[in-house]
This record gives C-alpha cells, structure tokens and sequence, in this order.
C-alpha cells in the first residue's frame, strides 16, 4: 500500500475521464496558443457550468493561477487582504508580490481559517492616508486551508462587504469542487451571485494530471490577462492538454464526482480516528481533509512506518487529505495501523 496516500491530493494519480479527454486531443494536429477546439471547448463547458458568459484562461498550476490574477487586479501600491493562513501568503513564495511589482499582502485573523468580516472592515479603514498600501483585493479560500467551507449566506455577505469597502473579491478555488459538493449549490451561487470577481478553479487536486482555469467573472478586469500568462511563462503553446481534462470531466460528471468521493473518504478517516482515544479532532471535516490533535510519539511512530503525512499547522496538528484515488479499504488499512501504533505508545 502506498504510503503517500494522505500526505496530499496531490499525489494521486489521474483520473480515468481526465486521461481519456487527453488520449483523445492527442489524435492528430491542432492549432497552438489555445486557438483549438479544445480550448474553446472547455471554455464553453465552464461557461455552461457556471451559467454565465466569463473570460477564462488556463495556466500550469495554483500558484500561477493566483499570483497573476491577484496581479490583474492590483497596482503596486495596492494591497491584497488575505487569512493569515492563506496559500497566497504561507506557500507561494511571494509570487502575488512578484507578478503584481510589489503589491503588500495584509493579514487578518479568522476561525477556522475564514477571514474575520470586521478585521477586514478594520484594515480597510484603519488608514487612508498616502502612506498606507490602499487596499484592492480581499483573497479568500474555498475551500479553506483548514477545510473548512464558506457557507452561500457567508460568501454573500461577505461580497457585500467586499462592494461596500471598494474591494475585489478574488477566490483561490484550489478545492473549489470540494466545497461545491459539500454544499450542494450551484457554482453561481457561491461565485459570481455572490460577488466573485475571479476565481482560481483547482483541477490538479481533483484528478488532472495538471493546470488551472482562471475565471473572470467581471470580463473588464481579464483586459490584457493573456498578455500576463505569455510573460509568466504560463502560455502553453499545446494548450489542448491543459483544457482537454475540463471537457472530459465537465462532460461526465467526475468533476464533482471525483470532490464528492474525496471528502466521504475525508469523513470516513476522522471518524475512524477519532475512536481512538488519543486522538482528537480539530477541525470540523467539510472538504476533503482532516485535521487531528495526536500524541508526538505517535506521529514520530507513524513517520518511522514510512508513512508521509504534514504536521505543520500548528504543534502536533498532524494534517491528512483525501482524494479521488483514496477508496474505503485504504481508509480502513491505515485508520487499522493507527490504532495499532496507537495503543502502543498507550500502554
């Protein structure tokens, strides 16, 4: 059994409609730079999916997917107001600073890893004065780094907010169809009804072997988009490869299919974990990753087996995720170990 499993829904593999979309635009020649059908197929799939007309652009992966759209929507002396855990601040390395030319990131606290609606208000208004990176954009995530899910009552209030403070309101979807199939909405309802400007919509977590689509749903703020994806490298001339996985998985159904399993496997691990005693969860399981208290001896006696998981939110926070590829048995076999080891350390 691989040993890999929970680390992150990174390391699965891809997903049978996704490859099968890719065997089937690897038939023969198209045009490059994105002017292919199946380019304009996927972007009339999502179109079709979020039931309005948006600019849509596909790029590698999450990190460029956010730092350029954060980008499209700042100046240099603007700011970007995000969780203190968000990716955009703790995992990509600067990249929303870089591609926006210097554009201040600006924390706020938040339970369970959602951005505290007065300590956004207090940032905002805090300063106005010259001195003070203006603030543009509000970042969140859906889901978020803790797996937590932004309810469609809270992602409403939440754009008002956003349109009363004179802000952008930006998503980082890595985990987008996570949260969607946790909710059981329409993506309209917690996208662009809700007040999103752009999102960045995660393929590689749910079964893409890679890319990205950045969707902007106010079509004025993707002016000259393009041009930014050429200049970050981000421009795949055989574009067919990265949009060919969208259609398949749109047109089948796997894409929410695929969240969907994912965080049953999630529910199912925490509930398999928390029966042993010195286990404690500490995050609620609303996506597809599961956050657990556990004895240090017990992560160290875990790691030793040769199993790869993260511990880095927090002291003894150890982090498991679930993907697409994680089935029931797999749940069992390693909930089993835990136990085991569990009472060891126990006796």
């Amino acid at each position: 059994m691989n040993k890999n499993m929970f680390a992150s829904d990174n390391y699965s593999g891809v997903c049978p409609s996704a490859w099968q979309a890719l065997a089937e635009a690897n038939r023969g020649f198209a045009r490059a730079y994105g002017d292919d059908d199946w380019t304009r197929r996927a972007c009339n799939a999502l179109r079709t999916f979020f039931e309005t007309d948006c600019q849509i652009f596909f790029v590698f992966n999450g990190t460029a997917a956010n730092s350029l759209a954060l980008a499209s929507l700042c100046r240099s002396y603007h700011s970007i107001i995000c969780h203190e855990l968000a990716h955009v601040e703790t995992d990509e390395c600067g990249a929303s600073e870089f591609f926006s030319n210097g554009t201040k990131v600006l924390l706020v606290p938040g339970i369970a890893g959602k951005v505290d609606l007065e300590a956004v208000r207090h940032t905002v208004e805090r300063r106005t004065d010259i001195h003070y990176p203006k603030p543009r954009v509000l970042s969140l995530t859906q889901a978020t780094e803790v797996g937590s899910v932004y309810q469609p009552a809270e992602m409403a209030e939440i754009g008002a907010l956003a349109k009363a403070l004179h802000l952008k309101l930006h998503v980082d979807g890595a985990r987008f169809a996570n949260a969607l199939a946790s909710l059981h909405v329409t993506p309209a309802e917690i996208s662009w009804r809700a007040g999103v400007d752009v999102l960045t919509f995660g393929g590689t977590k749910n079964g893409m072997p890679f890319g990205e689509a950045v969707v902007f749903f106010n079509p004025c703020l993707a002016e000259e988009f393009d041009y930014r994806c050429k200049q970050a490298g981000q421009l795949a001339s055989k574009m067919r490869y990265l949009a060919a996985p969208w259609v398949g998985m749109l047109k089948d159904g796997s894409l929410l299919a695929n969240a969907a399993h994912a965080n049953a496997m999630a529910r199912l691990l925490a509930e398999r974990l928390v029966e042993i005693p010195s286990i404690r969860l500490i995050h609620p399981v609303e996506a597809n990753a599961v956050f657990v208290q556990m004895p240090s001896a017990l992560i160290d006696a875990l790691h030793e087996a040769g199993w790869h998981f993260y511990t880095f939110i927090g002291t003894g926070h150890a982090r498991f995720m679930c993907s697409w590829q994680t089935s029931a048995a797999e749940v069992e076999h390693f909930s089993a170990v835990v136990k085991q080891l569990a009472s060891q350390h126990d006796r």
